[in-house]
């Protein structure tokens, strides 16, 4: 076993693992470490806990300290800096006419780089704008375009459960949605029901996808054809996998009866069908 503890630094970015030897810290704790990127400062959200050494898959960096005063002096100082940043870029653009929406701007604990993150539907040529702001700011510069699920787990926000952004809250790696998840999970495929603030599908539907494809399992299908306990055979039109709830129209009948799929014995299985219209209307949900 080894003792970590996982510090996540800004822009809701992944956890990460660090020994942190004899010392004990808290939530919220902040630590100073050595990454790839160079020396950091960030928040402790995993206080000490001990895990198998198989689960560490990777050499873990050098965990240097506690966060001094001078530490969060210097924190202080590069916020104030990415304010700056932010508000000299948006100018810049605006002066280069250049079609791309500036999202975050990070400054490196050592001041050592200004990072900006921002969003454009096509490639941007932003070379010029490279050297205005390196002109101004005098250190290396670094502009990343993100997609539009980083953009919200970075600025983060409360969906329409109104929770904060599971993206911003606690996920590590976006996980692909499709929209054969929320045609499984009976959902409206209606954009404005099935898409998070990003555009993009909710992740949630991923989360909740596991269990509804074991209840599927043993859940006829809508178009399935079922015998019922009275020996009457049915075709199944509706279904609700949480429950086991159906509505089936017997044969020779146009009225519905309500059952439980553990009272039919299942005779032929219907398919999940998505139609192509369906598909088209929606295929830019789905996170390329």
């Amino acid at each position: 076993m080894v003792e970590v503890i996982g510090v996540r630094f800004q822009n809701g970015g992944k956890l990460s693992f660090y020994t942190p030897g004899k010392l004990q810290v808290k939530s919220g704790d902040l630590v100073i470490v050595e990454t790839a990127r160079g020396v950091e400062c960030g928040e402790v959200v995993l206080p000490n806990k001990k895990i198998p050494k198989e689960q560490i898959t990777s050499p873990m960096k050098r965990f240097i300290r506690l966060a001094n005063r001078d530490d969060r002096r210097t924190l202080e100082l590069n916020r104030k800096k990415e304010e700056r940043a932010f508000q000299v870029c948006q100018q810049k653009i605006a002066y280069r006419k250049l079609k791309m929406k500036l999202v975050d701007v990070e400054c490196m604990f050592d001041n050592s780089k200004l990072l900006f993150y921002f969003t454009a539907e096509n490639r941007v040529d932003f070379r010029q704008l490279v050297k205005d702001l390196v002109a101004v700011f005098r250190t290396r510069i670094e502009l990343r375009q993100i997609g539009v699920r980083d953009k919200a787990k970075m600025l983060g926000g409360v969906g329409i459960c109104g929770r904060p952004f599971c993206c911003k809250g606690y996920l590590q790696d976006f996980q692909p949605v499709s929209i054969k998840m929320a045609k499984e999970q009976g959902l409206s495929l209606n954009p404005s029901k099935i898409s998070g603030c990003c555009g993009r599908l909710m992740c949630c539907l991923k989360h909740e996808q596991d269990v509804y494809e074991e209840l599927l399992k043993i859940t006829p299908k809508v178009g399935a054809l079922v015998t019922m306990e009275d020996g009457r055979k049915g075709k199944v039109c509706e279904t609700n996998p949480l429950t086991g709830a159906l509505r089936i129209i017997p044969e020779g009948s146009d009225v519905p009866v309500r059952t439980d799929r553990d009272h039919v014995s299942l005779l032929r299985d219907g398919k999940m069908h998505i139609s192509q219209e369906e598909r088209l209307a929606l295929r830019e949900l789905e996170d390329q």
